[in-house]
Parts: C-alpha cells; structure tokens; sequence
C-alpha cells in the first residue's frame, strides 16, 4: 500500500496540468458583485434531485466490455452491477456500447438520448466546452466526496470535478505473445511502427482505432509529446502509422485482446485492464481450483520504453439526459466502495476509489501493470485537450488509416 501512495504523489503532478476551469458570471447591475443565472431546464432538474432519487430507467452509454454485466461478471465472478442496480432502485438499465471517444461525442453532440456517458478526461473539456455536460449536483452524490482518492479530487480537466466523476484509470501499451518480439531490454513502439522491427509479425499486429491513442503512440514512439500542438508534428505521425498499413491486420478498439488470444495477431496496441483481463479469462483450472494453464504464461503486457498515455475515464450526464436524477444516482452508486472495487475486479484497471482499496484484490493492487509504479509514472502522459487542434488531428488519423 506505501508503494501505491508514492506513485499518488507522482501522479498528482500529471493530472495538474490537464485543463482549467471556467464559470460563466452576470455582473449586477450598479455594482461588483457577480451571480451566475439561475439553472433551467435539466440542470435545474439535476439541482433538485436528492440522494437515492430516480426518476425512470437509466440508458449507460459505456465503452465495450467496461462494467460486469450478464455473462461476463458470471465468468469473472464478481456482482452484476446493472442488475445489483435494479434491485436497488428499481429501474431498468439499458446498456449501449461505444469504442471511441469521438463516436460517443458525435452521438451526443447529434442529440442522442443516454443519462450516463463514461468520456475519458480530455473529452470532459471538449464536451463542457460545448455545453454537452450537466455539472453535478453533489448532494445527490455524497460519494463523490467521501470515497474519491484527493488526487482524483480536484483534478485538471475538470477542477472540483464539476462536470465529471472519475470512473476507471490505465495505461496504453502494447500486447504481445512471448517469443514474438525481443522483451529483453524492454518493448519498443518500434514494433508496431519500425519496418524492420515489426517484419518478424507482419501481418500479425493490430492498432487502436482511436485518434488520439493511435495518433499520440506515434508521437511517442517519435519522440514527441502526445499533446503536441505542433502541425508538422502530427504530420509526421501521421505518415508514420500510414505506413504500417503494409505489415499491420487491423485497426481495432474493441476486440483486440481476444485476436491476441485467439492467435490472429502476435502484437497489439491496447489498454492494460483489455489485456490482463482476457489472459486471467483464458486461464484454465482443474476440478480442485488449481491453475491448469495460465494465460499470463503465453502473453505479456509493456508499457513501451519511449513512454506511452496514462488516462482517467469519467462518468458524466450529458445534457441531452432524460433521466438527471436517475444518472446521479447511478454515479453515487458505482462510486460505493465494495461496488468500486467489483469494478476494478472485473475490468483491471486501477481504481480511483480510494475506499475501494481494501475490497480490491490484493494480486491486483501489487501488480504494476495495473498501479505502475513511480519509475514508470514518470514517463507516461495524460492527454489535454487541444482546443482547435482536435479536428486537425481527427483528419490527420483518417489519413493515416488510408
């Protein structure tokens, strides 16, 4: 646990620099002071709700595979949390997946319907920016303020966590099958984006399809920041994951854990949770419960050597919700402590929740690739906004894709 809270401390140092905040004001008339106008429509719906309140079914907008549900929590073995809700309070959940950030931002900005919206943290800032997201009412979420870690409390992209609670934290890097790629000395971008080194698995490697994950591996692997704002920069990124069109299978963000296990591909771009969950799913067991095989005996999980994305996901309710009290409820709920840690148990990644700890498993808690530890903080980066720069880097990737 000491090892967890140093790599806090470091951590603290990398989320500060992820945004600002804003408040609209109305100066009065005659004088100095400042009020903020009164909240209308859902805003004003989500002020008045109370603790525990719904008011209908709830409809999750969640990345694939993020929340234990149906068959998936039986075979991890862990709470049904969409149905645990329900019993709870009574309302129906609807779950619908996305596998990017911007295909749920396109979605929401096109009016559609969801209560929750689970945004990494750089798409906070775009969607508050855009007036997409209702601020939170946080006496309808007292977990918000009990059970968060403090470096999760206050952090820059969303400062007082107005907009947004923290849901799930990792790392990007790369899966891979022993024996396909030298590990000796540490794993290289180079083997997704150096001709030379990805020859011996062409044909057997996988990206992410996603603009800013695939964009700023490149970046890194270049050896650029992955928030740059240099156009020549992107540029050359952008040529570079062009060219591995010739030796790689697939773009994919929402399977590409099982075309590593299934032997589809050798070598995939991905999130550390993906990975570490399909190799304890493939493990195999005896009658006794011993460990027959392990998936953790074939494959492995880096963070590569150039340095790679650390990230935060949220949950936020977008103003196009039907169901504000509901939503609130739904964060309260997911930010309980035993609950939180049901869902790092299932998912993998590191958990937020600093009332989770002592639900989560201890195997998880110690393994560093899921807390990486300081050494390895130090060279990952969380991605900021880029204001302007979005859309040149949206059409800087489908260029790449070819």
């Amino acid at each position: 646990m000491k090892r967890i809270f140093a790599l806090l401390a470091v951590m603290a140092l990398l989320l500060a620099a992820c945004g600002t905040d804003t408040t609209e004001t109305t100066e009065a008339t005659g004088g100095t002071e400042t009020t903020e106008a009164p909240p209308e429509g859902i805003q004003a719906a989500a002020n008045a709700c109370e603790v525990g309140a719904t008011d209908g079914p709830l409809n999750l907008y969640n990345w694939t595979d993020y929340i234990p549900t149906g068959p998936l929590a039986e075979e991890f073995e862990v709470d049904d949390l969409l149905a645990k809700f329900e019993e709870e309070h009574g309302e129906e959940v609807t779950l619908t997946f996305f596998n990017s950030n911007e295909a749920m931002l396109a979605q929401i900005d096109a009016g559609a319907s969801y209560d929750v919206v689970v945004p990494s943290d750089y798409m906070v800032v775009t969607m508050r920016d855009a007036d997409l997201l209702v601020e939170l009412n946080r006496a309808a979420i007292p977990n918000l303020d009990a059970n968060i870690a403090e470096l999760f409390s206050n952090p820059g992209y969303d400062p007082g966590n107005r907009f947004s609670a923290p849901y799930q934290w990792g790392t990007t890097g790369i899966g891979y099958l022993y024996g396909s790629i030298d590990d000796t000395e540490g794993v290289s971008w180079g083997v997704l984006f150096d001709e030379e080194m990805a020859a011996p698995n062409a044909g057997f490697i996988s990206l992410l399809d996603d603009t800013r994950e695939t964009l700023g591996s490149a970046l890194k692997y270049l050896g650029y920041s992955l928030n740059t704002l240099n156009k020549d920069e992107v540029d050359e990124a952008a040529d570079l994951i062009l060219s591995t069109n010739e030796w790689i299978a697939a773009f994919n963000s929402t399977s590409y854990w099982t075309l590593l296990s299934s032997g589809e591909v050798n070598v995939s771009q991905g999130w550390n949770g993906d990975f570490l969950g399909e190799y304890d799913r493939i493990t195999e067991y005896d009658a006794d419960g011993e460990v027959t095989y392990s998936g953790y005996d074939d494959f492995g999980y880096a963070i590569p050597i150039e340095g790679s994305a650390a990230w935060v996901d949220t949950m936020a309710i977008p103003t196009t919700a039907d169901h504000p009290c509901t939503a609130q409820t739904f964060i309260n709920f997911i930010l309980d402590a035993e609950n939180g840690a049901t869902l790092t148990n299932f998912n993998y990644y590191a958990s937020p929740n600093e009332a989770s700890e002592e639900f989560i498993y201890e195997e998880i808690i110690e393994d560093p690739s899921i807390y990486p530890v300081p050494e390895t903080m130090a060279i990952l980066e969380f991605f900021l906004d880029l204001g302007d720069m979005n859309n040149y880097y949206a059409d800087a990737f489908t260029r790449a894709k070819g």
